[in-house]
């Protein structure tokens, strides 16, 4: 008993040319290889669209990754933590000079 094999579909999208192969070992699905200008720029296991070659074509810049830190865990304190208290590490306050006055309001009058 032979499996059936799917045939291959060739077909032109735009400036996008696109070669649908049988993938081995299925009986019906395709390896959509897509071409500009000759050049292979990717391939898709779905049929592709004009948008998807595009994207294939220019990808999006990706952003750096973030390297994982074991230092530092956003989230609850652990348990039995006391706040900090020490001036360098709270946010200063607002000081100023004696003979600075703030502008008020005309409402507050």
């Amino acid at each position: 008993m032979s499996i059936p094999v799917v045939e291959g579909r060739r077909f032109r999208l735009g400036k996008y040319e696109v070669v649908g192969q049988p993938i081995p070992q299925s009986a019906h699905m395709l390896r959509y290889t897509v071409f500009v200008d000759g050049i292979r720029i990717g391939a898709l296991a779905s049929v592709p669209t004009e948008s998807d070659c595009r994207f294939l074509e220019h990808p999006p810049a990706v952003p750096p990754l973030k390297i994982y830190s074991v230092i530092y865990r956003p989230g609850r304190p652990k348990k039995g933590s006391v706040r900090p208290t020490d001036k360098s590490v709270t946010p200063p306050g607002l000081e100023l000079p004696h003979e600075i006055e703030l502008p008020r309001n005309r409402d507050s009058e």
